[in-house]
């Protein structure tokens, strides 16, 4: 059978689909600045305030939609960096606040998982453009390399306080994954490779890491990178430090050790890793509970945890079963790949009011247990976008460069 991705007629559905995604957000902006998060119809819920990682996420998607020649799309890109340029960035401390909520108030941390973000939204809008995108990317850059990147480790921190003085001991692998992916497209829009070897660096410990622990990653470390397994087992579904095994995270790293082979990096038998990656987040979240649909968490052993379907988990799933079949043209990878998005087209999109609804219950109902409302269109857009996309170079780099399919 030819698998969809090389077919005129599917790659035509994932462009329409792209587009319906990138007019269901048009009123992502917040007003001074940033995005705001959706609600499920698309209302910008602004009693919530702003938030660096989703602002940044808006940026780079819809840096995407400009450079797809997407009318409407730059106005969103630019009014979301705005906010980074303006009321998320810390005149006196450096950095970006994780957030300013409606009254103008911010929690007391930096987050590293921002920051990434922030580094990914520059690149992607530099290729596009917007004013004042090149001098955030140099900043934000400076930044990570002076607050965030651990150069004795090739790893980066987790969160400071906002005066950068107080360093958190919690060590994370999600800032990480979002650190390499950035880096990535740092490295592409700078043409420094500095950037790429700091990320295969990261990516090394990831794949080694999960392959002591039968490609399950552990999230969660000490100050000294030790593994906390155990770490939020009273709270398994917190949405950013859940216990046990990701298992979305296990496919998103599996298409990056793609990018990264792809891009050159050195450090690990990268595809090898990533085969053993998604084969075990697909035998552990795939129907594990009998109906179709990921688990978002599981034990140890791989038994599921919490339960519900997040929508970024397929959308991840999608990307790398797209990216194993360019590699390896296995035709297993594009079945699956043809089956995942079935799976969306009829649970996931929600195409009543657009976009695709964020969570589902184990009965592939709509559900808000651990994420309410539509916060952003990152994950699902890039989802329509890899698999017309060659490996390398990254994603914004690559649509800048004509090469999508």
């Amino acid at each position: 059978m030819t698998a969809w991705t090389e077919l005129p007629t599917h790659r035509t559905w994932l462009a329409e689909h792209t587009a319906a995604l990138l007019d269901f957000g048009r009123r992502t902006p917040y007003p001074g600045g940033g995005a705001a998060w959706l609600d499920d119809d698309g209302t910008p819920l602004l009693a919530r305030g702003t938030e660096t990682w989703i602002t940044s996420r808006t940026v780079h998607v819809y840096s995407l939609g400009a450079l797809l020649g997407r009318p409407g799309c730059r106005p969103v890109a630019q009014a979301a960096l705005d906010g980074l340029t303006g009321p998320l960035r810390d005149t006196t401390n450096g950095g970006w606040f994780s957030a300013v909520a409606a009254d103008g108030s911010h929690p007391d941390e930096k987050a590293g998982y921002a920051h990434a973000f922030v580094v990914l939204a520059a690149s992607s809008a530099t290729l596009a453009g917007l004013p004042g995108a090149r001098d955030l990317l140099d900043e934000a850059l400076a930044t990570f390399e002076t607050r965030f990147w651990d150069e004795q480790a090739g790893r980066a921190y987790d969160t400071w306080d906002t005066a950068f003085s107080t360093l958190d001991p919690y060590r994370g692998i999600n800032g990480n994954m979002h650190t390499v992916e950035a880096f990535l497209a740092a490295a592409d829009v700078t043409g420094d490779r500095l950037w790429l070897d700091r990320a295969a660096r990261i990516a090394s410990f990831a794949a080694a890491q999960a392959q002591a622990n039968d490609w399950r990653l552990p999230e969660h470390f000490t100050a000294d990178w030790a593994p906390q397994l155990e770490l939020n087992v009273d709270r398994p579904g917190d949405p950013f430090k859940p216990y046990g095994a990701t298992v979305g995270h296990g496919l998103e790293w599996a298409r990056l050790l793609l990018h990264l082979e792809a891009a050159g990096a050195t450090g690990a038998d990268w595809a090898a890793a990533a085969v053993a990656l998604f084969d075990r987040a697909v035998a552990d979240g795939w129907a594990a509970d009998g109906a179709d649909g990921f688990v978002y968490t599981t034990d140890w052993s791989g038994a599921p945890v919490v339960r519900e379907r997040m929508h970024w988990v397929s959308a991840e799933a999608i990307g790398a079963a797209s990216a194993l079949h360019q590699r390896t043209g296995d035709q297993r990878y594009a079945d699956l790949y043809a089956q995942w998005w079935d799976y969306v087209d009829r649970y996931v999109v929600d195409h009543v009011h657009g976009s695709w609804h964020h969570e589902l219950d184990t009965a592939n109902q709509p559900s808000g247990k651990v994420w309410p409302g539509k916060a952003d269109l990152y994950h699902a857009v890039q989802a329509t976008l890899i698999p017309r996309l060659p490996l390398a170079p990254s994603l914004a780099s690559a649509v800048a460069a004509g090469l999508l399919r």
